[in-house]
């Protein structure tokens, strides 16, 4: 047997580690004594720096560990494996290079090394050709940047990290630049660095001579904020619920509802995540940007002379389309530029119809825009095309408009509202939807049968020039206030009125009602009372129920119609010197509701259309939308396929490279006779009824008298 031996100590590194974290002052020699030993190994590593030294890992790793007890003694510790890295960074062993960037780590969490030098030297290791080193160090740089910034930021790094990167960006080593983009990249999304010097940084690369660099860029900034932060799963406080659903879900029988199950539960989970956060822009960067316009300009002349692949074009396109629409740029050599893509054989050509409508604006000149718009209605709003492409072509004209309506001229517009009788139902529908989008802003554009019925709204509507903007000196709307006194929030509407009238009751739907003695009033004036109490008697009206009952006639043989005009005088007069409340406001935004369903000329008599309908709280003024989605141009109605031969052609597709239901008896020889079952079906029924006799079912006692057959023929058997 051998000896048992207590002190394994020298050479049993990991219990002299717990021993020395317990009582650094009584294991100090042996400490000293590891500490000589690894600076004699690494001058011996040093000699051949290309081989792995497994004592150096496990010294090196040891001494990290217990670097924060002796601090003092291990002083030049860092700077020495920094210097080791730096002095063979590309000959070094890479499992040796990776344990020293182990031990940096270790020792900045323990904060015995400055940020800013691991990080440049960490960003220099970059160029190394070992991919694993790469991913490792760029996740390392991701988290200890984004828990500095965690509690506060430190601005005087940052800029100094800011500065080294965007040196990188420049670098000639193409995978250290393109992994400093993705490093700022990732702070951005993690909203650590999200201001506007990091935006700026990364703009410049998208004029990078390496494409992968430029690509990447390129997508950074035709990103959108919702879907990183849908994906983001950092810090979700239900996770493991929607992991477990997740795991049940696979490993269960797969049936439609568990899956429908597991989506809402996804859908929930994003919904709670967004549901506290403010709303923000479609993507916030595009609005960090310096000098939209230069950056505009030169990505455009880049991409005159870009001799890249399509895909990568197609994506500077869509830059500078959504920089034009963002902010409302002046580039008017980009819309023909793009018009001569825009025919329907063209590759990805919805995505280019959706990049020339997301690029117009008020203040581009109709001039700019008419080409775009000529090649869409000569190449696609054709009858010698199919309807799909007509109805892409009218949905992409749609969209254009909505965002630049001067560059419509009455004859083309009067020329497409004629496919509203297209034999085709997508064609028609887009017509439709062309029609609706200018009853809504030019209605006099439009064939006079297809303007719909005139409301309060339409009225107001003119055809602005342009560059023209409407400019009120008044609240619109404000007309449905009171002049003499504000709007009591907590009034209901009956209350309201009561109020304006004095104290007295009214009713909004007649002219009389019955009037009950405990609410005689106490002023008679402008009443018809009498002693009973139980007579009609006449309601007077307060002004704003006149103006009301104006609005319903419509003024129609009614003298105290109340004119736009006056509606706009009465406004300006209720808005000036007073101080609108939130309840004023509310009133205000169903009143402008009500003026786009409430007709111009209309019976009292009838009840108004969407009066129940209106939300007092809702605000119904669309803005113009940032990005125009794919789905506004791709979205086409189709009519199913209802004939016989359409469906049995679908049914015939879907059993291709479908197993045969049943077993297939195919002959062995294909000129051989058929067999006597199948020649029996085609025999006379009086050849075979003898036959069929004998499957008819039979009584027990036949049963009974056949089995006793049978048993006495094998006994008789058996005995012989």
């Amino acid at each position: 047997m051998s000896k048992r031996q207590n002190n394994q100590l020298p050479n049993n590194l990991p219990q002299l580690q717990n021993l020395i974290k317990r009582d650094p002052a009584s294991y100090k020699e042996e400490f000293l004594q590891q500490f000589r030993h690894f600076q004699s190994t690494l001058e011996v590593f040093e000699l051949t720096p290309d081989k792995f030294n497994t004592s150096l890992d496990e010294l090196v790793m040891f001494l990290a560990q217990v670097a924060k007890c002796y601090s003092e003694e291990l002083k030049e510790f860092p700077e020495t494996i920094v210097d080791a890295l730096k002095k063979h960074s590309t000959v070094i062993d890479a499992d040796m290079r990776l344990s020293f960037c182990r031990a940096l780590i270790l020792l900045r969490n323990k904060n015995l090394i400055s940020p800013a030098e691991i990080h440049q030297l960490f960003f220099q290791l970059l160029r190394c050709q070992d991919k694993s080193l790469r991913t490792f160090l760029k996740d390392n740089i991701i988290n200890d940047i984004k828990n500095i910034n965690a509690k506060h930021k430190d601005m005087k790094l940052n800029t100094t990290l800011q500065n080294f990167m965007y040196s990188m960006l420049r670098d000639s080593h193409a995978i250290a630049a393109k992994t400093s983009l993705e490093v700022m990249v990732a702070l951005y999304k993690k909203n650590v660095w999200r201001d506007e010097k990091t935006v700026n940084v990364m703009a410049t690369a998208c004029f990078s001579k390496v494409t992968k660099v430029m690509v990447t860029a390129l997508k950074f900034f035709l990103g959108s904020d919702e879907e990183e932060d849908d994906n983001e799963s950092d810090n979700e406080d239900e996770l493991p619920s929607l992991k477990s659903v997740a795991l049940a879900n696979r490993m269960n029988k797969k049936s439609k509802k568990r899956e429908k199950v597991l989506e809402n539960l996804k859908k929930a989970h994003i919904k709670k995540k967004k549901k506290d956060k403010a709303p923000s822009f479609n993507f916030s960067a595009l609005h960090l940007i310096h000098d939209p316009q230069d950056l505009a300009e030169k990505l455009f002349k880049k991409l005159e002379s870009l001799t890249e692949k399509f895909e990568v074009k197609l994506m500077m396109l869509e830059l500078v389309s959504r920089l034009i629409g963002t902010h409302e740029l002046q580039l008017l050599n980009f819309y023909p530029y793009i018009a001569r893509f825009l025919a329907p054989h063209q590759r990805e050509v919805i995505r280019l119809l959706q990049f020339s409508a997301q690029s117009c604006h008020e203040l581009v000149p109709p001039d700019a825009v008419e080409p775009v718009l000529k090649a869409i209605v000569n190449n696609f709003v054709t009858e010698r095309n199919s309807s799909e492409v007509m109805a892409i072509g009218l949905n992409a004209i749609r969209e254009l408009c909505a965002r630049c309506p001067l560059v419509m001229s009455e004859e083309l517009l009067r020329d497409l509202a004629e496919y509203k009788t297209y034999k085709d139902k997508a064609v028609m529908m887009a017509s439709k939807s062309l029609i609706m989008l200018f009853r809504n802003t030019y209605p006099e554009l439009l064939h006079k049968k297809d303007r719909g019925r005139p409301t309060e709204a339409m009225a107001s509507l003119g055809r602005k020039g342009y560059g023209e903007s409407d400019v009120f000196d008044h609240v619109p709307g404000a007309e449905v206030l009171n002049v003499d006194a504000p709007t009591e929030p907590a009034a209901s509407d009956g209350a309201k009125e009561s109020a304006n009238n004095g104290g007295k009751a009214t009713n909004r739907r007649g002219q009389k009602r019955k009037l009950d003695p405990s609410e005689e009033p106490d002023d008679s004036d402008g009443w018809e009372s009498d002693s009973s109490g139980g007579t009609w008697v006449e309601v007077a009206h307060s002004d704003s129920e006149d103006e009301d009952e104006g609005e319903d006639s419509g003024g129609e043989g009614k003298g105290d119609a109340v004119t736009l005009e006056e509606k706009a005088a009465k406004a300006q007069e209720v808005t000036v010197g007073r101080i609108l409340t939130d309840e004023d406001f509310k009133r205000i935004d169903a009143a402008q509701l009500k003026k786009q369903v409430t007709g111009v000329r209309k019976n009292s008599k009838k009840q108004k259309i969407g009066e129940s309908a209106v939300d007092p709280g809702a605000n119904h003024q669309a803005a113009r939308q940032e990005l125009v989605h794919l789905d506004n141009i791709e979205l086409i109605h189709g009519k199913k396929k209802n004939d016989k031969a359409a469906r049995m052609a679908s049914i015939m597709a879907g059993r291709e490279d479908r197993e045969k239901f049943g077993r297939g008896r195919m002959k062995k020889d294909e000129y051989a006779s058929k067999s006597n079952k199948q020649k029996e079906k085609k025999k006379n029924f009086s050849m075979m009824k003898h036959k069929i006799k004998k499957k008819v079912k039979r009584s027990f006692r036949d049963k009974q008298l056949d089995l006793k057959k049978r048993l006495m023929k094998q006994r008789k058997f058996s005995k012989m």
